[in-house]
Order: C-alpha cells, then sequence, then structure tokens
C-alpha cells in the first residue's frame, strides 16, 4: 500500500498517540513510536497488536493484515530514531512550554523536508512553532478519543504554515479513513469552539434556578434529539478536562462573554465531583449507572378551565389545533375571561415579560415552548412565572399530558431551555462563520462527526428558522441586557434576507 507518508513518528504512547499510530500503521505507513517511558511503548505496542487480533477476530482485517500492521509499529527508545520520518505527530501533555521544547528537539534529528504536526486540543499552532526554523511546515493535527472510531481529524494552518501542508494532512487522513476538516488557528479550533453553547448555556439555566440537571437533560433530548444531555456529557467526559477548556477558551478570547464559564463546574471541579469516573457528577452513579430521580407525576385535576391562547403566540394555528386534539375548552374573545388559563408562547422572551406587554394576569398565565413543531417533539415544555397559580400550573401540566406525551414544568426563563441553548448554539457557529474560521460545510462535518449533534449547528438554525433563531436572541439579550446573546452579523444578514447559514459569500 502506497502512502503519502511512508514512515510516520509518533511521540506520546498515551491514549491518542496509541490510536494515531494504530490506524496510521493500518493505512500502510512505517510507525516509529516514542515516549519518554519505554514501558509506555512496551504496553501501547501490545495493547494496539491486540485491537488488530480483535479486528480479525470479527473479520475486519484478515491475518496477513493483521500481521503486517504489527511489523509496521516499532518501538523507539530515543527520538533520534525518529531520523528517517517524513511525517511527525506529538501527542504528549498539553503544555506550551513541553511542546516547544520537544519540537525543538525534533526539528534538528528530522530531514528538512519532514512535516510536524501537534495533536493540541487547545494550544496555539502558532506559539507552539514560533521556535521553530521552519515553521512553515509545521501544523495541527487534532484527532479525537477514541481516535480509531472518532473518523474526523481537525487541520490546522498556524500563522506561516505553507498550505501544502495542510493540503498534505488532509490528503494523509483520508488515507487512514478519516475525515478532515481545515480550520484556521484560533482557539479551540473548530469542534471545541462550536460546542461552547451547549453546556454553558445549560449551566447557566441551572444556575438561574430554572430547572434540575435532569429535567434540562431529559429537554434537550426529547426536543432536539441530543444523544446525550449536557450533564450527562459533562459527567463523562469529566470536569477535570471540560472545565479547563471552558476557561481556556474563554481567557484566549479575552473574556469574550459568549464564552462565559461557570462558577457551578469550577465548584465541583475544586470538590472532585468531577462526573462518572469519580462517581459522582451532576449524577451519582452506581456500578457506573446515573441515579436519576424519576420525573414528577402528572398533577389530578378534576375539572380543566377554559383556554385562552395569545393573539402573538408562536405557532399560533398549530397550537389551537393541539389544544383541539387534546379537548380543551377553548376561548377565542379579544381577551381571556376570568376563569380562563393564558397560554403564551414566546420566542426569546419570558412568560413575566409577555404577560406584562399584553397586560395579561400573570397568575394564570403559563408558557410554552413552540420553537420546535409539536409533531416533532417527544416532550413539551411548560414554563411559569412568579405570579403563576398552583392551580392554573397544574391545569396546563394535565391538559399537555393528556394523550401521554411527557410534559415538564420549568420556572420563568427567557428562551425556555431548548430556545436558549439552541440559539446560542447556531450564534457561536454562525461567528466561526463570520470569522473565517472555518467554511461552513467544513464546520457542519467537524460537529456531527465530533461532538455526535443530530444535526450541524447552521443547519438546525436553518432547521427552525434563521430569523426564529434570530428573534430568540434579539429578546433574550432584550430580557437579560447580556452581550453574550449579542447575534453574530452572519446570522443577523442571513436572517433577515431570509438566506440559509449554509450560504457563503461568492
Amino acid at each position: 500500500m502506497q502512502t503519502l507518508y511512508s514512515t510516520v513518528g509518533v511521540v506520546g504512547a498515551g491514549a491518542m498517540g496509541r490510536g494515531i499510530a494504530q490506524i496510521a500503521a493500518q493505512a500502510g505507513s512505517t510507525v516509529v513510536l516514542y515516549d519518554t517511558q519505554p514501558e509506555a511503548v512496551r504496553r501501547a505496542v501490545q495493547d494496539i497488536g491486540a485491537q488488530w487480533d480483535r479486528l480479525a477476530e470479527k473479520g475486519r482485517l484478515d491475518a496477513a493484515a493483521v500481521q503486517a500492521c504489527k511489523e509496521r509499529l516499532r518501538p523507539a527508545e530515543t527520538l533520534e530514531q525518529l531520523a528517517a520520518c517524513d511525517l511527525v505527530v506529538e501527542a504528549v501533555v498539553e503544555r506550551l512550554d513541553v511542546k516547544k521544547d520537544l519540537f525543538g528537539r525534533i526539528e534538528g534529528i528530522v530531514g528538512p523536508d519532514a512535516v510536524l504536526a501537534t495533536n493540541t486540543s487547545s494550544l496555539s499552532v502558532t506559539a507552539i512553532a514560533a521556535g521553530l526554523k521552519r515553521p512553515q511546515r509545521f501544523a495541527g493535527y487534532h484527532f479525537f478519543n477514541p481516535v480509531p472510531l472518532m473518523k474526523v481529524v481537525e487541520v490546522i494552518a498556524g500563522l506561516k504554515t505553507d498550505p501544502a501542508v495542510c493540503e498534505a494532512l488532509a490528503a494523509h487522513a483520508r488515507q487512514m479513513g478519516h475525515t478532515p476538516v481545515q480550520a484556521q488557528d484560533t482557539p479551540g479550533f473548530i469542534v471545541n469552539h462550536a460546542g461552547r453553547g451547549y453546556g454553558t448555556e445549560a449551566l447557566r439555566i441551572v444556575g438561574e434556578g430554572v430547572a434540575d440537571f435532569a429535567t434540562i437533560d431529559r429537554i434537550l433530548k426529547d426536543q432536539v434529539g441530543f444523544k446525550l444531555g449536557p450533564f450527562e456529557l459533562m459527567d463523562l467526559t469529566a470536569l477535570d478536562v471540560s472545565h479547563p477548556v471552558m476557561e481556556s477558551i474563554y481567557r484566549q478570547y479575552f473574556d469574550e462573554p459568549r464564552y462565559r464559564p461557570s462558577v457551578i463546574t469550577a465548584q465541583r471541579l475544586s470538590a472532585g465531583v468531577v462526573g462518572r469516573k469519580s462517581g459522582e457528577g451532576f449524577y451519582r452513579y452506581i456500578d457506573g449507572k446515573a441515579q436519576v430521580a424519576p420525573e414528577p407525576a402528572v398533577p389530578t385535576v378534576d375539572e380543566l378551565p377554559p383556554v385562552w391562547v395569545s393573539t402573538r403566540a408562536a405557532r399560533r394555528a398549530e397550537l389551537y389545533q393541539l389544544l383541539k386534539d387534546l379537548g380543551a375548552r377553548i376561548e377565542t374573545g379579544q381577551s381571556p375571561s376570568a376563569q380562563a388559563l393564558t397560554l403564551v408562547a414566546p420566542l426569546g422572551f419570558d412568560v413575566t415579560t409577555v404577560a406584562v406587554v399584553e397586560r395579561l394576569d400573570p397568575a394564570r398565565t403559563v408558557g410554552i415552548d413552540l420553537l420546535v413543531e409539536d409533531t416533532a417533539t417527544r416532550r413539551r415544555v411548560l414554563a411559569t412565572n412568579p405570579a403563576t397559580r398552583p392551580d392554573m400550573r397544574d391545569a396546563a401540566h394535565a391538559l399537555f399530558a393528556r394523550d401521554g406525551k411527557p410534559v415538564s414544568v420549568i420556572r420563568d426563563s427567557a428562551g425556555f431551555v431548548t430556545q436558549r441553548v439552541v440559539g446560542t448554539i447556531v450564534n457561536i457557529a454562525s461567528d466561526i462563520c463570520q470569522q473565517r474560521i472555518c467554511s461552513p460545510q467544513d464546520l457542519e462535518t467537524a460537529v456531527t462527526l465530533g461532538l455526535g449533534y443530530p444535526l450541524g449547528p447552521l443547519a438546525m438554525g436553518n432547521r427552525w428558522g434563521p430569523a426564529n433563531v434570530l428573534e430568540v436572541l434579539f429578546n433574550m439579550q432584550t430580557v437579560y441586557g447580556d452581550p453574550r446573546y449579542r447575534p453574530s452579523p452572519w446570522l443577523r444578514r442571513r436572517g433577515a434576507i431570509g438566506l440559509s447559514l449554509l450560504q457563503e459569500e461568492s
């Protein structure tokens, strides 16, 4: 098998280094694996060989291919044994001083045309290359763990990187069975940058006392289709990994409000409550299984009040049809009667603001989130305001649960849960495109493969309407006065003229 890089050096025999070595050898390259700990290299070679044996047992590799892969994987005792490599990939500790020193040594060992690449996830590629004599042959090559299964790699150009180097690394990624996406050297690159919205906005919602962890996880899984809720995901990745990334990206962007971390994760990290691996995170774990309290039971209501729907409600016609299907008694007057449950369905505003603006009785007013059409969601979400009477809250809950669809009732929140999180995700993704960090298509590919989102962020914005997302953000910014929610120019312009968020300028 002819490969673009015949001999690949991998420095670092941890999980990432092992994964990179495995796929490079499978693609036909001779792989020289080095670590400062010789025992780590020995274990890595053994474990990678065992992985190939398992692939053979499953029929994914034949015996001859396994033997060839094992022969191509060669342990190194010194850095000098990398001299013949035409590509060296570093996967060591995330410290700038360590990486700079390492590459300074490697540059003096390999040939002048060899490509040097860092698997850094959070450090500046330009900064790592700053001390090199030939920074033009240096680039970022960011894989995701576990490397053989996560089929995406970010190819990052530093300020002085030769574009041909990135093109060659992208071609090599394809030879290894991975999908390359190209990015400029900015904090978080694509995946870790685009992923800021999901967890940080969920943490803000919890911080406002709107809902608990499990409720937020249920809503985002059932309304949007995420495989894991944000708190399940943070427990899986562990806060000792995810919180430093939050802080790093925030600081590298000079305290940009869109990326502001949360005191909640900082406190939990200090207490060692980091997630599944410690037995306790946002959930407690017994035998590796999260202990989740059951949802509150649907209230029993003897007689449901009549229902009046705000004239400004989103998806008003759909809401009327839903109420009819649920058997509600619907009032159609210009204003609600003194007995009516009053329903509002705002985009971006909270229930309190709508009740004040529309001069509704807040004691009888409840909101419903209709960003996502009811037929497309597995859960309905209602929001009370501070004055909502318990009997009206229970009546709304009982009514919307009549057909068996789960209902979550949260406290007042501008944008409920889904609107807030989706709006933040779409807005950050739009700004990544506005900054020309990567192409819209590479962003979509990176996020769907790297984060497992049900849709790419721009496709998500298109799915529920750029104009709707824009309205959510404008109204949230009005309620909170926080520049975190200011819409990206990319989103503002495309939302204003009805253009797809994937549309690039010619």
